[in-house]
C-alpha cells in the first residue's frame, strides 16, 4: 500500500530548542493515524510543519507522492491537505457560513461549494439551524464543529485535526468523535492529534505515542489502548 503522507526523520526546532526529534511515520489512504502525548511533546508542531506553517531543519515530508517541505502552506492546502487546528481559530465576527466559505477560497466551483456547506450542516445541523449567526456567539463545542467544516470545504484527501476535544464537555466531545468516526467511514483520511488517549486510540487504524519530540511507541490503536504502559502514563490506570 502507498502511504498518502509520508514523514522521514523530521526534526523541527524554535531557535536553539528542538521540539520534534527525527520523527517518522506514514498515513495511508482510508485510516486514522493518532499521535498521542502530553503537553510538550510535540504534536502540534508537528502538525505544523505537516501543513507549510513551520519549516523543518532536517527530514522530508511526501504528500500524495509529492514532497512539500518548503512548499507554502496556500499551495499545501490547494494539494488538499487540510488542517483544523488547535484552538479552532475561527473568524468569529463572520457567520457561520461566511467561516464555511472561506474554506474554500482556492474553489471556483460554487455549485460544488453550496453542495459541500450543506454536507457540513448534515454533519452538524446545529450549524445550518444558526447559519446566519455570528461564529463568536457559538458555545466551545460549536465552534469546533465550525472549524471541522471548514476544513472540509476544501475536500481534503487527508483531514489533520489538532486537539478536537479540548476544553469540551464529554456530551459535545462524544459528538466530535462519533462524527470522526463518520467522516472515516465515507472513506476520509484522517490524522488525529488528541490528549484524550482513550478515544483516540479508540477511533486509530495505526497510532504513535510522543514524548519530548520523539515517537517512543507504535502499534495498532486497540495494541496501545491495551498498553499496560501506555494504560498507566495516558489512561490513568494503575
Amino acid at each position: 500500500m502507498t502511504a498518502l503522507l509520508k514523514v522521514e526523520d523530521l526534526k523541527v526546532a524554535y531557535g536553539k530548542i528542538e521540539a520534534v526529534k527525527g520523527i517518522s511515520f506514514e498515513v495511508n489512504e482510508g485510516e486514522i493515524v493518532c499521535l498521542v502525548g502530553t503537553n510538550g511533546a510535540g504534536k502540534t508542531t508537528t502538525l505544523r510543519t505537516l501543513s507549510g506553517l513551520l519549516k523543518p531543519t532536517a527530514g522530508s515530508i511526501t504528500f500524495d507522492g509529492q514532497p512539500i517541505v518548503g512548499v507554502p502552506a496556500h499551495k499545501i492546502v490547494s494539494l488538499k491537505l487540510a488542517h483544523s487546528p488547535e484552538g479552532r481559530h475561527i473568524f468569529p465576527r463572520l457567520t457561520i457560513e461566511e467561516n464555511l466559505q472561506l474554506g474554500a477560497f482556492l474553489r471556483s466551483d460554487k455549485d460544488g461549494i453550496e453542495k459541500d456547506i450543506q454536507r457540513a450542516y448534515d454533519l452538524f445541523p446545529i450549524l445550518g439551524e444558526r447559519r446566519k449567526q455570528a461564529a463568536g456567539t457559538l458555545s466551545g463545542g460549536e465552534q469546533q464543529m465550525l472549524a471541522m467544516g471548514r476544513a472540509l470545504m476544501c475536500q481534503p484527501k487527508l483531514l489533520m485535526l489538532d486537539e478536537p476535544s479540548m476544553g469540551l464537555s464529554p456530551l459535545m466531545m462524544q459528538k466530535i468523535m462519533s462524527t470522526i468516526s463518520e467522516l472515516k467511514a465515507s472513506g476520509m483520511t484522517i490524522l488525529l492529534v488528541e490528549q484524550n488517549a482513550q478515544a483516540a486510540l479508540s477511533l486509530a487504524d495505526q497510532a504513535h505515542v510522543m514524548e519530548i519530540g520523539k515517537i517512543v511507541l507504535s502499534g495498532t490503536g486497540q495494541d496501545l489502548l491495551h498498553n499496560e504502559d501506555v494504560r498507566k502514563a495516558y489512561l490513568g490506570e494503575d
